[in-house]
């Protein structure tokens, strides 16, 4: 009775304790007195447990308001819909920038979002940007994403950490390639959005086909929140078809919000869709229905609670308009994201405990829980390396000791910041539903930070295999030091980025989502650590087998005065059988003492070396199984160099007679292709000797499956993209080596005898 007594005491006073503010509360709570040093329950009343309930309650609403008034959202499009130009005026409104510039300006100074000196230069967006900012009491954090398909890491990454977005659409362009995919990546990771057509100021701005093309384009269940007022030059203002309301942005940047009555002239047009949205809206919202059937009369509030519902639901799109540049209609979609996109305690996250086989655990979001943060995104700082988290649990303090799930080690924190572009504000500590960054903590992107108390890791992000090598190497020879370190930090940065080393070529191979991704990373290396890289094709990891059995019997013995060399190998090699789980195999069946049993281990590795370069084109020979059977030794002459080099000489002389084959990596290819492109893709595929195995239909997508040898998939992203107008998407990844045609190995072999002879 009195260790429960006493446990539950515990307990009570770290419940009180979860804070720095609450440890006086704690020290001063009459109700449970401790006695230092035997740590022994003296005192516990039942008014002490009801105060500790209150003190929780308390605690509790202060931190439920605080993540009311929170939202982490994402902006993302087609490359050139004006993501970055959009969140400039946000900044500017919210008062976190005085003065507005371009993205591709004139002064030379650049959009914030886009610190570095390639973004300006080109004026697109390569890395997610993260920053903060206020409106109306609320603390908003905003992910500027990339728009270009090179770079959908970036938009990963930012959509598994937000808790709402906003998808950019271009008034005249309306629904592109790149909108499709960003839209598929805030469906995998439930994201709830709202729409903004930007633009309206251009010639050709049409919203109502932008809104029709979302409906069957993307299948989204929207409808306008707004109406604009006049369009193109004329584009004068917006009305709001919740209260019904006309907004016009007067100064010099837009940055005075003028309220006014509906004009008369877009009156009647405003009344019909302000009913079209009621409408769509009641379709998904119960309580709206009922309202709406019973032909009670609709407040803007009710309307304006049913929409927030259903979007965060995910049931229902609202749709926003404006033009960005022309400073027009960026206020109201701020009050939109306030308004429709959930706080951090609306979502449901989940983590995987690893002392439970991965189980799944849903986080409650509450900063009295235990800490789990998410390493979202590495960079490269002049500090050292920059680690954003997203905190999901808990809270964070500057001097903290945090664990790292995935490698099992324990870190200080020893400097926490809140990121505003490439500029940084030091913050002593962040709960749960905030984005940090966090100085010299060494981790990978997608590991879980706890405080220890649990071994939670959250789902790992989908990162996409790359889908393009090529070989790279420094033009100069000093500058090898600053290319290997370039090579390094660009890989932990960027999880789809790969470098590794060909064995066989020596080759610095790098891998990527395409040529641009490579290109960028090329000219980066030029830039910020003045290496010059060129650029070739990649060879292609054959590989060699053999497919019938054969017998070896060899004698290696040299005498040239002294000590000579003498070993002798019996024996067969044959081919393993299909599927075997080892590339090579060795056993020892000898009887007797033919061979002494410390040169077997020789003979082994003979073979083995024997094995790394195949006779046909010089690549690794596999699915050998290679027997000992007997052999003979010399008891002055012998030598494990001896049987070392019989074995070698062995493999040679007996693998011509054993037919060998070259063995090419053939990939399974997935592509997802709107259905019209379908013939031309596939047509694309048999051409490439390509063999499809599956083609299902999803929406208006043909899912194609088909294994293709990766030597005919070069340069596959760039002709796929000019095939299907840079709709469709494929990923790649190794399925198995095969036998190439006897056509194909000629080639091959004649190939390979022309670069010998050439050396």
């Amino acid at each position: 009775m009195a260790r429960s007594a006493r446990s539950s005491a515990t307990r009570l006073l770290y419940t009180l304790c979860t804070s720095s503010s609450e440890l006086r509360l704690a020290a001063s709570t009459p109700a449970v007195a401790l006695l230092t040093g035997n740590f022994q329950l003296r005192q516990f009343s039942a008014g002490s447990a009801a105060a500790a309930a209150r003190q929780r309650e308390e605690t509790n609403a202060w931190w439920k308001e605080s993540l009311q008034k929170l939202r982490n959202i994402g902006i993302s499009a087609h490359i050139d819909s004006g993501k970055t130009t959009l969140t400039e005026r946000i900044l500017y409104y919210t008062g976190r920038i005085h003065e507005i510039h371009e993205v591709r300006g004139k002064d030379g100074v650049g959009a914030k979002m886009d610190s570095m000196d390639l973004e300006r230069e080109k004026g697109i967006t390569i890395q997610s940007a993260a920053t903060y900012c206020s409106w109306k009491d609320y603390q908003v954090n905003i992910i500027d994403t990339p728009g270009h398909v090179d770079f959908t890491i970036e938009v990963e990454r930012a959509l598994r950490v937000l808790d709402g977005a906003v998808l950019v659409l271009c008034s005249v362009g309306g629904v592109q390639s790149q909108s499709i995919t960003v839209d598929r990546q805030m469906r995998r990771y439930e994201v709830p959005r709202l729409a903004f057509i930007n633009k309206l100021d251009r010639m050709g701005a049409d919203p109502w086909k932008v809104l029709n093309q979302a409906r069957s384009k993307l299948r989204h269940h929207s409808a306008a929140v707004q109406l604009p007022i006049g369009l193109e030059d004329d584009f004068k203002g917006l009305v709001d078809l919740v209260n019904l309301k006309a907004y016009y942005f007067h100064g010099s940047s837009g940055e005075n919000l003028v309220t006014e009555d509906i004009p008369a002239d877009v009156k009647a047009l405003a009344l019909e869709k302000r009913h079209e949205l009621v409408e769509v809206v009641s379709e998904v919202d119960d309580k709206l229905a009922e309202q709406f059937l019973s032909d009670e009369p609709i407040t803007a509030t009710d309307l304006e609670e049913a929409i927030r519902r259903a979007t965060t639901a995910r049931k229902f799109v609202p749709v926003f308009m404006g033009s960005a540049f022309k400073n027009k209609g960026v206020q109201p979609l701020l009050d939109g994201v306030l308004n429709y996109l959930p706080n951090p305690t609306e979502v449901s996250n989940y983590a995987l405990d690893q002392t439970k086989n991965e189980e799944k655990v849903k986080l409650s979001g509450n900063p009295a829980g235990p800490l789990v943060a998410l390493a979202f995104k590495l960079e490269e700082g002049r500090f050292g390396q920059l680690t954003y988290l997203r905190i999901y649990e808990g809270v964070i303090k500057k001097g903290d000791f945090i664990m790292n799930v995935n490698t099992g080690k324990k870190v200080k924190v020893p400097r926490l910041v809140r990121m505003h572009s490439n500029e940084m504000e030091d913050i002593q500590q962040a709960h749960a539903g905030q984005i940090v960054a966090v100085f010299g903590v060494d981790c990978a992107s997608g590991d879980t930070f706890t405080d220890g108390s649990v071994k939670y890791t959250m789902t790992s992000m989908s990162v996409p295999e790359p889908v393009m090598s090529l070989a790279i190497s420094a033009v100069s020879k000093d500058s090898g030091g600053n290319f290997s370190k370039a090579l390094n930090r660009f890989q932990k940065e960027d999880p789809t980025f790969r470098v590794g080393l060909d064995p066989e070529s020596g080759q610095t191979i790098i891998s990527g989502m395409g040529e641009l991704h490579l290109a960028i990373y090329v000219e980066r290396m030029r830039r910020e650590y003045k290496v010059d890289a060129s650029v070739g094709k990649p060879r292609v990891n054959f590989r060699e087998t053999i497919t019938q059995r054969t017998e070896f019997d060899y004698l290696h013995k040299k005498q040239s005065g002294g000590q000579g060399q003498y070993g002798r190998v019996i024996g067969y090699m044959e081919p393993l059988p299909l599927g075997s789980p080892t590339k090579f195999e060795f056993e020892n069946m000898l009887v007797g003492q033919a061979i002494p049993s410390n040169f077997v281990p020789a003979i082994e590795k003979g073979f083995k070396e024997a094995a790394n370069s195949g006779s046909l084109i010089g690549h690794p020979v596999e699915n050998i199984r290679v027997v000992l059977t007997d052999g003979a030794a010399h008891t002055v002459d012998s030598s494990e160099l001896a049987f070392k080099l019989a074995s070698i000489y062995a493999f040679r002389q007996c693998y011509t007679t054993a037919k060998p084959v070259i063995l090419e990596p053939v990939m399974l290819v997935e592509l997802r292709v709107p259905t019209e492109f379908q013939g031309t893709v596939t047509g694309d595929i048999n051409k490439r000797k390509g063999m499809i195995v599956g083609n299902d239909q999803e929406g208006d997508d043909s899912v194609i499956t088909a294994h293709v040898p990766l030597n005919n998939m070069f340069e596959y992203s760039t002709s796929l993209r000019s095939m299907t107008q840079g709709k469709g998407e494929f990923t790649m990844e190794y399925l198995e080596h095969s036998q190439v045609s006897q056509d194909v190995q000629t080639q091959l072999v004649n190939a390979y005898k022309a670069t010998k002879t050439s050396d």
